[in-house]
């Protein structure tokens, strides 16, 4: 007899519906085919075992398991579920009458138990889109798709639970919806108001955020630059439902979805180490899992002492910068994983971090100088929009007792001008950092004097084409935060100070 059942396989952070096709004949072997791996193989034993918890047996007759569509490549447990159903069907010891309704996933332990899988949130969703009745999972990672709806989530614990389910005796009702929680304040990050001195870079961080714009903080050692970076996450508005569920999908293909249920609200932070591979940062490996910048998809990706890093690792993230998204490719499949991601990085001047301070306590050569600086591409220094200089905390910063603007109130400020370039843009664009070349006059444009402005800082400053596009587009972020219409000289004036003459390279 040939039953079928459904499950899943994630390509990216999309799904595909995989066929468990079993047929059952006289003899005495069994047989799974459909590009398997090892871990697909090995379900046998589990299954053979599982199934004797519920008090079903592997008959001993001919059984051919086909996992469809067979020319992709099978990978994981996730499968061990619907093949003991399927199993379980067409050997006619339950009658199921409903198993074109489900999709089924989950890894059996020995004593019929479930045990979590990856993937199971852009899982849910497919299943929505393919006219699914409901998804079947293991508890723990069905909390994460609580929030889908239409469509019903069940959270199993044990192979007997899927049986009523599917038998129709509904012993198991469909998981609550998780409700739409706000973002939790973010108590272990550090607030602007208690980091002394350094308005210029908090100016700048504060665009930075507005924008989603690329930016680079450069100065010496204990000014201030690691723990700016961390209270920036602070001061990002809340993600809207279509951002939090993309990320939510990268995350729950990673296995690292969020502890509590439903998707993610707080924009991501990653922050890597610098002896971090290529695998790492960009994604790819043996099971091609999303990297950091995919990671960091609609939240930060701060690289604490850039210069540190490999160079050939640094210059992975020039094509994710400029499309938004990182291509993966394989022998047997190319993934697309999403990266829109705010770069912020930091690093010394020069490799004892002293270099243009007063009193003589740099050590470094000219060339050691030059060789550390090197480092960064011009290329990718170019692709980042903003580069700031920071100088040490005065000694009356430090000592003084008035406390700075708090993250609150600059976070208010950035969710303001987000709300105007959400309404600019209408759907086009999501912040000013991804307008494109042929929308730039629409959306930044200049008056005469503002031209002629662009035009000496151009030309005295020897200014890539992309670094021109930049300062527009920091000037229109400058702009939104001031309630401007239009760009001023103003605007363009401190979006030029920001390319960081002492810091640019090479033009591409």
């Amino acid at each position: 007899m040939l039953r079928r059942t459904y499950c899943a396989s994630c390509i990216g952070v999309d799904s595909i519906t995989v066929t468990i096709e079993v047929d059952v004949t006289q003899g005495i072997s069994f047989y799974l085919v459909g590009l398997p791996d090892s871990a697909v193989r090995e379900s046998q034993q589990r299954i053979t075992t599982a199934l004797k918890a519920v008090g079903a047996k592997i008959p001993g007759k001919r059984i051919v398991v086909n996992m469809a569509p067979a020319d992709i490549r099978k990978e994981g447990s996730s499968f061990d579920l619907a093949i003991a159903v399927g199993i379980l069907a067409a050997t006619d010891q339950y009658l199921f009458n409903n198993l074109d309704n489900f999709i089924i996933m989950g890894e059996l332990a020995l004593d019929g138990s479930l045990r979590p899988v990856k993937g199971v949130l852009p899982v849910a969703v497919h299943a929505r889109r393919s006219g699914f009745r409901g998804c079947i999972f293991p508890e723990e990672s069905a909390r994460e798709a609580a929030e889908i709806d239409g469509i019903d989530i069940y959270g199993v614990r044990h192979l007997e639970e899927v049986i009523s389910i599917l038998s129709g005796e509904s012993r198991v009702a469909p998981m609550e919806r998780v409700p739409a929680a706000a973002a939790k304040a973010a108590e272990d990050l550090p607030d602007f108001g208690d980091i002394k001195g350094q308005e210029s870079a908090k100016r700048a961080l504060e665009i930075a955020a507005a924008g989603n714009h690329n930016i680079l903080l450069c100065g010496t050692p204990g000014s201030g630059k690691t723990i700016m970076a961390k209270a920036t996450a602070g001061i990002l508005p809340e993600m809207t439902r279509d951002e939090s569920l993309e990320t939510s999908k990268i995350y729950s293909v990673a296995g690292k979805s969020n502890p509590g249920g439903g998707l993610m609200r707080e924009r991501p932070f990653r922050s890597p180490h610098h002896s971090s591979s290529a695998c790492a940062i960009a994604g790819g490996g043996t099971n091609s899992v999303p990297g950091e910048i995919s990671l960091a998809h609609n939240g930060i990706l701060y690289l604490d002492e850039i210069a540190e890093f490999p160079r050939h690792v640094l210059d992975l993230l020039r094509q994710p910068m400029e499309e938004r998204v990182v291509h993966v490719s394989r022998l047997r499949q190319k993934l697309v994983y999403p990266a829109n991601f705010m770069l912020m990085a930091s690093m010394n001047p020069c490799p004892c971090g002293f270099y243009g301070q007063p009193g003589d306590r740099c050590t470094c050569t000219p060339f050691a100088v030059s060789r550390y600086l090197s480092k960064i591409s011009g290329p990718l220094m170019d692709r980042i929009d903003m580069h700031i200089d920071v100088q040490p905390v005065t000694a009356e910063s430090l000592t003084g007792e008035s406390r700075a603007e708090s993250s609150s109130a600059i976070r208010e400020r950035v969710e303001a001008a987000r709300r105007v370039q959400q309404e600019r843009f209408s759907g086009e664009y999501d912040t000013n950092a991804q307008i494109t070349v042929k929308d730039m006059k629409k959306y930044c444009h200049t008056g005469p004097a503002e031209t002629r402005l662009l035009t000496t800082a151009i030309a005295r400053l020897n200014l890539s084409a992309r670094s021109y596009s930049r300062i527009l587009k920091v000037a229109r972020t400058i702009a939104d935060l001031d309630c401007s219409q239009n760009i001023t000289v103003a605007h363009l004036a401190e979006a030029i100070q920001y390319r960081g003459a002492s810091l640019r390279r090479n033009e591409d």
